[in-house]
């Protein structure tokens, strides 16, 4: 159990959650109980299948509450709230929002610049921890192009310059990226990025790592109210989860790309572990995804300092807490979105 901000997050698979006066009280199958009382919460985020009690649900509803129900893998299930006084309100911000050219830009630059700041930083980690193995300069000058990519993107006063900006800063991330890749490096050799299909080992771990991390995102939305169709950078299209696109930028390179290069590096993916089809595609294995989703999970568990929050959270709340910061910044708690800065 932990509460950031005015979230509370049921983190333990056999917790159950029922009403208890003015309070919801969680319950372990250890006998511990805990309780919180409800007034200081707006919303309560369950990873739990034991789930809740209708009483608690009709108090959430009628507080104005929302609850929020996960899988134990951050699926999402359904969520509790009286529409009337929260998720309405919230959309109807959030549409408003995407139709203003202004606010929509403004909004997007924390995104990319988010993006481009963990680019940067992945690279210069890298050129840290590894200066004997890997070509320091190299990484150190795409870094420093980033950089400068960062201040453009400050500047624009465009979204398709933006969009422009993030493309370059893309290409020029890629372009060092195989320099990290410091095992089996003949049988994961990256030469830019490809897809539909990925043609390469690598290219699918990164493929399947972004289609995860989006439902991860888009899950967050959901729990926060807000629809993960409707994005402000990225366009709408009829099936897509754009603003779950969106969210997902910042955490592309921190999270995504650094799991690939730790599956790669510490030799938990290996060459084996895929097959190729007869139009080229490279997909792992039966047993190659089940290794994949296995580490998957374990990395959401691995514990990060927030550096907006200053607490101490698991990785894979990392969406869910961006997702309740969109949605305060859309509601007009918060001046701006505050992007994910990884350090």
């Amino acid at each position: 159990m932990k509460k950031l901000l005015n979230t509370l997050f049921i983190l333990s698979d056999d917790a159950y959650l029922s009403l208890d006066g003015e309070t919801v009280k969680v319950s372990y199958s250890d006998g511990v109980h805990k309780s919180i009382p409800l007034h200081i919460l707006e919303s309560i985020i369950c990873f739990s299948y034991k789930g809740a009690s209708p009483a608690l649900m009709g108090e959430c509803a009628e507080k104005g509450i929302q609850l929020s129900f996960y899988s134990p893998f951050g699926v999402f299930l359904a969520s509790v709230a009286n529409t009337t006084k929260g998720n309405v309100y919230l959309r109807r911000a959030q549409y408003r929002l995407a139709d203003k050219e202004t606010e929509k830009l403004s909004v997007s630059k924390n995104f990319i610049i988010g993006k481009l700041y963990n680019e940067k930083y992945v690279l210069l980690r890298c050129a840290r921890d590894h200066r004997l193995r890997v070509d320091e300069e190299k990484l150190r000058n795409a870094a420093g192009n980033i950089t400068r990519y960062m201040k453009d993107a400050e500047k624009t006063t465009d979204i398709n310059s933006l969009r422009g900006i993030e493309g370059n800063a893309a290409a020029e991330y890629f372009q060092v990226f195989d320099e990290m890749i410091l095992q089996n490096e003949e049988s994961f050799r990256f030469n830019g990025r490809n897809r539909r299909p990925p043609t390469d080992r690598t290219n699918a771990l990164l493929s399947l790592a972004y289609s995860s991390l989006a439902n991860d995102c888009g899950a967050a939305l959901y729990g926060s109210g807000l629809d993960p169709y409707v994005g402000f950078m990225h366009v709408d299209r009829p099936g897509r989860k754009s603003l779950a696109l969106d969210l997902e930028e910042e955490l592309r390179s921190n999270y995504a790309d650094r799991f690939v290069l730790t599956l790669i590096n510490n030799r938990i993916i290996e060459p084996g572990d895929f097959i190729e089809k007869d139009n080229g595609a490279v997909s792992l294995t039966e047993e190659g995804r089940k290794k994949f989703f296995s580490e998957w999970q374990k990395r959401k568990k691995s514990v990060i300092n927030h550096p907006f929050l200053n607490e101490k959270i698991e990785w894979g709340l990392v969406p869910h807490v961006q997702a309740m910061l969109l949605a305060r910044f859309i509601r007009g708690d918060l001046e701006q979105y505050p992007p994910f800065f990884w350090k």
